[in-house]
């Protein structure tokens, strides 16, 4: 009794919620930029897609494509660099590979708000712009993959709050395109501010990081889950005395716990502290990382979950969603798209994934999980039946705007729901040291389904 009420005593807490704190601004962080960028496409368009006056006539620009190639170019690399980081992430130290990728994501951002200024040729600039997305990508996918490597080394609740940040980013992306356009700011002005906040935002993130391992909740599970062992004797009793008790957690997929036999790395218990200790063999393989095929084999419902519900969002948003019409006039009309298309797509979204923070429902095993996420495909045929404009073959079934914007918000808080248990169940279906493993493998099938729902996105469009 004594022994366990003193290895209790050992097991450090997360003092103000410093460390959930830091993993909801590492979210953030990794697609706060990409999202910032997004924004200023109308900037971009119109430095671009310009006019001059020649011999006394106007004489057209070339047409750059902006929006199309910025796509491409995003999905592509992220996709590759993604799967790079899978397979050999383990020969560049985490270290080195997320607080790297943070440096030059802000030195790009801070590269492109100097831009915002510098007067330049059209295609000089358009080449410039794409070879930033490519980079700014590829480093926000290493960046990505490690992120949830790291935070699956934690309990689950933690999981859910890092992909909470990430919801989070979009919609300040929304807010500040609605501000924009409620604004009388010049298109230049409010790209340099964009910018600027990322750039920013980015900064804070990496100060974020270095404080991580300084922190004595951080160091016992990022250490501690790669230790060896726990001393015997401690295991032992422990688990003479809870044997019912670690029956029950560990089978439960809210306390952030592995179901494996050979968990070496003990989960904390939020209600009633209580921690159960499972001995593993005192040999060199209990600490050796599986295989990427052997992870992968384990976690392959998990990673077609994640697949199938982006590749069923980006299918039709924005492509779809973007275009489709409200029946009113006025102010109503012009703040339709930007408040239920992107501002609800993203609130929603961040909705979902929070609320696995207290439900997750149903559960990692069997399939009632991955029913529900192929559920989803009920939403590609009416979001294409509303009232989409133009379009040249089907009919318009939902005309009415609250139709459409109840159709979009089970759309988006699905999307964010399905998404983060996809991502906080897979690092529970393997050991604690394959977890980072499972979350780089996790993340570029995130990048699949991002990819493969860009590319239906465009025939489903030419469909409507």
């Amino acid at each position: 009794m004594d022994n366990k009420t003193s290895t209790k005593e050992d097991i450090p807490k997360d003092r103000g919620l410093l460390v959930g704190i830091i993993f909801f601004i590492l979210g953030l962080g990794t697609l706060l930029p990409w999202n910032f960028f997004m924004t200023a496409s109308m900037y971009f368009n119109n430095r671009l897609n310009t006019s001059e006056w020649i011999n006394g006539t106007i004489s057209a620009r070339k047409e750059y494509y902006f929006n199309n190639w910025m796509t491409f170019l995003s999905q592509l690399p992220l996709l590759l660099f993604t799967l790079l980081n899978s397979i050999l992430y383990q020969r560049i130290s985490e270290k080195i590979r997320m607080a790297g990728s943070l440096i030059f994501i802000l030195i790009l951002f801070i590269i492109t708000a100097a831009l915002v200024k510098v007067p330049m040729e059209e295609d000089r600039f358009f080449s410039i712009t794409m070879a930033t997305i490519w980079f700014i990508n590829s480093f926000g996918a290493v960046l990505q993959g490690s992120s949830f490597g790291l935070v699956g080394l934690l309990p689950q609740k933690y999981s859910a709050v890092f992909m909470s940040g990430q919801g989070l980013a979009g919609t300040f992306a929304a807010l500040a395109m609605i501000f924009a356009i409620a604004s009388e700011a010049d298109s230049e002005s409010a790209a340099l501010g964009y910018f600027i906040t990322p750039c920013v935002g980015t900064l804070i993130t990496l100060f974020s990081y270095m404080l991580l391992p300084k922190l004595e909740f951080a160091q016992y599970y990022l250490n501690g889950c790669k230790r060896k062992n726990h001393q015997p004797e401690t295991s032992r009793e422990l688990l003479s005395t809870d044997v019912a008790e670690v029956s029950l957690r560990t089978n439960d997929p809210c306390n952030g716990s592995v179901p494996n036999k050979d968990t070496n790395c003990v989960d904390e218990e939020e209600e009633t502290g209580t921690q159960a200790f499972i001995e593993l063999q005192t040999s060199e393989e209990s600490t050796q990382k599986s295989s990427v095929l052997q992870v992968l084999k384990k976690i392959w419902v998990m990673a077609f979950c994640v697949t199938f519900v982006f590749t069923v969002t980006l299918s039709v948003f924005p492509a779809v969603t973007v275009d489709v019409k409200s029946v009113y006039g006025g102010n109503w009309e012009k703040y339709f798209t930007p408040i239920w298309c992107f501002l609800a797509f993203n609130a929603m979204d961040f909705t979902g994934r929070t609320v696995t923070t207290w439900v997750r429902w149903p559960g990692k095993d069997g399939l009632r999980f991955p029913a529900l996420v192929v559920s989803r495909l009920i939403f590609v045929p009416l979001l294409m039946l509303c009232n989409v404009q133009d379009r040249h073959n089907l009919p318009v079934f939902f005309s009415n705007d609250v139709i459409f914007i109840i159709i979009m918000l089970l759309f988006s808080v699905s999307s964010g729901y399905c998404v983060c248990l996809s991502m906080t169940f897979a690092p529970q279906l393997v050991e604690p040291k394959d977890a980072e493993t499972a979350g780089a493998l996790m993340t570029f099938f995130l990048a699949l389904g991002l990819t493969l729902g860009a590319a239906f996105s465009f025939p489903l469009r030419l469909l409507v």
